[in-house]
């Protein structure tokens, strides 16, 4: 076996990758830039080695370095993670012609597969069945359109060398057709270095469903199941299962035998998924195979026991692959949820910074070791004090768990939810909340479209539907009785003027526009238990019990006998005395008082916020990549104005209305902060 290996690659990845090494008694090497000095993965591979400035274009994407650390610490063996270089063949034959052995399959796999031209013509070849589209790189925008034409609308327009929801979009008219070629190639060549862009029919109301294989260098393949990965935002996947609750036991066995036979055609060796896209009389195409490790590979682990990355290494190293496919197993249900540092109530925009707190729920399960089942696993590449930069991805861990069945899965994924604090940065981790919540996906009603039918305009605090939204109400009464309890025993009160506790308040729900909501809320002692207190709203009744400390963010304990996690932020720079109470998906930010201050608040007047219509403002911290106006120029509602380039993807502001600009506040190549002045218009 090997004994050391070097990781060419940062983050979550990087951390899996040492953790299985470790466990097979293999050294390690990790590379890191500038911006990822203090990173978890330096700190745990045995040895790092410095590679280059943050952007990866400087790092992580230069082959030279990556070999000559590999040399430097005489590492047998490179295992590249995903993203990267980790389906360049390129770098695949220089590792091969340098004698360093490759964690991954052979470059001319990867040629063969990489190509998504090629690759559809292999597949054809191979008996795989593929989607009706022009297998040709396409020239023009114009040429797009016509032959988008041909196909039928609706078509999808991709970069051959795309990967990772860069370089994709779906048009569905000629107008969306000429954009969307523009935007690929462009996205294609500033990330991939290729721009060429071919069409195909989108196939409406898809599941995204994919085959993991396994083949080793003797001509052994099986494949492991299946991996769910409909519930998409912008074709990134956002929630991934394993199995798929849609698919029989027949097409699963045809996906997987199609799968295997591409393999096969390619001379696979090492882990790779081969994706299809699945219509709802259970057709299915093939779309692309993945050369390398998915994101997602975590839920297959779960499901068969199997370490993905051991395998990979063992493969390398030229051992058999001993299992048969009658051997790989399909235990319980596993879901996996990407926590990324971008925030919901923005539509999705990028959040860096430094993470002030950051606490995973407990972990039953752990990166290298499949011996344990039925639990939770985080897999990440931060730590608390850490720095999410802007040079790379949004994710900050992936949230895994593993259930007898998938109902189990569900309340696993929303426990442990409401237990993950993140602050610093903003998260997604609401929004997943909400989406495990939602009826049509508790019930398996999905495809890829499911985000975007139900979100249509983005996602709001009240886009999830709280089971029992009381209960929001009853925990911030909770909360800030306590709190006076414990100020009650202080020392040196005045008689007359020491806090009293009181068993009525009113819960004022507050609201950014003024209109606020007031609960009525009376609470009482529960006998003995200081921890327990009965609260009343509406006519329910929450006996709510916990011993977490008052100035925690995670609030754990039982409410009328069940548990519960959920979050407590105390004050705002607007309301130092508001409660933000979050769970499952909802957030009620409140004043817990009592009814005499309740009713003098009803008296105080709204102050609206200010208004910057007139202002084209940063939505997020990023590098502004272009400014497209200029003082005088008249510009129309729609029209682009700048953009701003952050976590490898290019965003577009547009002008909220007609006017005429004023000044241009920013220049191209500057870091921006959130709500940083752009551009001013005209007053009209």
């Amino acid at each position: 076996m090997f004994k050391k290996i070097l990781i060419a690659n940062r983050g979550e990845i990087a951390c899996r990758v040492i953790a299985t090494a470790k466990r097979m008694g293999i050294q390690t090497v990790a590379v890191y830039s500038e911006a990822d000095k203090g990173a978890r993965h330096v700190q745990l591979a045995d040895e790092a080695v410095f590679i280059g400035p943050a952007p990866s274009r400087d790092s992580y994407l230069v082959a030279d370095k990556i070999i000559a650390a590999c040399k430097a610490t005489g590492a047998q063996a490179i295992h590249p993670g995903y993203g990267f270089l980790s389906e360049n063949q390129v770098f695949a034959k220089r590792c091969e012609d340098e004698g360093i052995v490759f964690i991954g399959p052979r470059s001319q796999s990867i040629a063969a597969m990489g190509d998504k031209i090629e690759s559809k013509k292999l597949a054809t070849k191979a008996g795989v069945n593929t989607i009706p589209g022009v297998n040709e790189a396409i020239s023009s925008a114009e040429k797009a359109v016509e032959i988008a034409k041909g196909i039928g609308y609706p078509v999808m327009i991709k970069a051959s060398a795309g990967g990772g929801g860069k370089g994709l979009r779906v048009a569905y008219n000629d107008q969306e057709t000429l954009e969307g070629f523009t935007s690929c190639t462009n996205e294609a060549k500033n990330s991939f270095g290729d721009d060429r862009v071919f069409i195909e029919k989108f196939v409406e109301d898809p599941r995204h469903i994919e085959i993991q294989v396994l083949g080793d260098s003797h001509g052994h393949v099986i494949y492991l199941n299946e991996r769910e990965c409909s519930i998409q935002r912008r074709h990134q996947k956002v929630i991934e299962e394993a199995p798929s609750p849609f698919i029989s036991e027949q097409t699963r066995l045809k996906m997987g035998e199609q799968a295997v036979a591409l393999a096969q055609a390619v001379n696979y060796r090492s882990a790779g998924t081969v994706e299809f896209v699945v219509g709802r009389d259970q057709s299915f195409y093939f779309l692309e195979m993945n050369t390398r490790l998915q994101v997602e590979h975590l839920v297959t682990e779960c499901i068969t026991g199997l370490d993905l990355v051991e395998w990979m290494i063992r493969i390398a190293f030229g051992e058999h692959l001993t299992l048969k496919q009658n051997d790989v197993k399909k235990n319980g249900w596993a879901m996996e949820c990407r926590i990324n540092a971008e925030d919901p109530l923005r539509n999705f925009l990028p959040s860096t910074g430094r993470l002030v707190h950051f606490q995973p729920p407990p972990q039953t399960m752990f990166q290298g070791d499949t011996s344990q089942s039925l639990g939770v696993r985080v897999d990440t590449g931060v730590c608390e004090g850490g720095e999410i930069p802007m040079h790379y991805d949004s994710m900050i861990a992936k949230l895994i768990v593993h259930g007898a069945d998938r109902f189990d899965a569900i309340a696993k994924m929303q426990d442990a939810l409401n237990g993950f604090v993140i602050r610093g940065v903003h998260s997604n981790i609401a929004f997943q909340s909400a989406l495990l919540s939602h009826p049509d996906f508790v019930n398996g009603q999905f495809n890829t479209g499911f985000i975007a039918e139900h979100y249509p305009g983005g996602f709001t605090n009240n886009s999830c539907i709280h089971p029992d939204p009381h209960f929001l109400v009853a925990l911030a009464a909770f909360v800030r009785r306590k709190s006076r309890e414990r100020a009650t025993n202080l020392t040196g009160q005045l008689p007359g003027y020491d806090v009293k506790i009181g068993e009525s308040y009113v819960v004022i729900e507050l609201s950014t526009s003024g209109g606020h909501n007031y609960w009525g809320v009376e609470v009482e002692e529960s006998g003995d238990n200081q921890g327990m207190a009965v609260i009343r709203v509406e006519g329910k009744s929450y006996a709510i019990q916990s011993s977490s400390r008052l100035s925690a963010i995670k609030v754990e304990g039982t409410s009328n006998g069940r548990p519960f996690a959920a979050q407590v932020d105390r004050g705002s720079d607007k309301n130092p005395l508001s409660l933000e109470i979050s769970h499952s998906g909802r957030s009620l930010s409140a004043l817990v008082v009592s009814p005499r201050m309740a009713d003098l608040y009803k008296l105080m007047p709204f102050k609206a916020p200010p208004d910057l219509s007139r202002f084209v403002l940063s939505p997020m911290p990023g590098l502004l990549a272009d400014v497209l106006v200029k003082p005088g120029q008249k510009v129309q509602i729609g029209e682009r104005v700048a953009v701003i380039e952050a976590m490898k993807m290019e965003n577009v502001l547009v002008a909220g209305q007609n006017g005429t600009v004023k000044a241009v506040l920013a220049t191209k190549g500057e870091s921006l902060t959130v709500d940083q002045l752009i551009v001013e218009f005209e007053k009209s």
